[in-house]
């Protein structure tokens, strides 16, 4: 059974985007639809709708809730952990890294006062994160070569890019 080939699978990707640009441009998406709108405390969300999986979430502790889910912060964590362990899955294949151990842990630091308007001089969101990424590659691998993946996989991480650089956001409220 031979290891999957990133460079195989995104050969004939590379060649169509640079032909076509605006083949490159995909949209991801997900829906948060509990089943009780009544509930303040939990609900759920379809990261990419009609796959089948449901993520319940609920609401920190901090914030009066009884934190027996994942929150939107906890969810937004998993979101660049994920987003950073497939980078360097990626990268460490083009490059020809056999990574033997990978494991990538994110903290985010946030100061409830803004989030419940008990001081408006802090801000809404998370002050601060951590993307901790733990690897060990097969012995004998040069440490040029895990320099160039570690900063090739930071650089092309989607979400760390977007949390560094954030789009601007549209929120539309559609009420009956």
């Amino acid at each position: 059974m031979s290891k999957p080939s990133v460079f195989e699978n995104q050969g004939p990707l590379r060649i169509k985007y640079k032909s076509e640009p605006r083949a490159a441009m995909v949209i991801d998406h997900a829906l948060a639809k509990g089943e009780s709108p009544s509930d303040p405390f939990h609900s759920t969300v379809q990261p990419m709708p009609g796959c089948g999986a449901d993520l319940p979430f609920g609401v920190h502790r901090g914030v009066g809730g009884p934190h027996d889910a994942p929150t939107p912060g906890d969810i937004l964590c998993a979101a660049l952990a994920a987003c950073q362990d497939s980078t360097v899955r990626l990268v460490g294949n083009l490059l020809g890294i056999e990574l033997e151990f990978l494991e990538v842990e994110v903290t985010a630091e946030v100061d409830l006062r803004g989030a419940m308007a008990v001081d408006r001089n802090v801000p809404v969101g998370f002050q601060s994160m951590l993307c901790n990424v733990r690897l060990r590659a097969k012995e004998g691998t040069k440490p040029e070569l895990l320099e160039k993946l570690s900063t090739t996989a930071e650089r092309c991480c989607v979400v760390q890019q977007t949390l560094r650089n954030p789009p601007p956001i549209q929120t539309m409220f559609e009420m009956s």
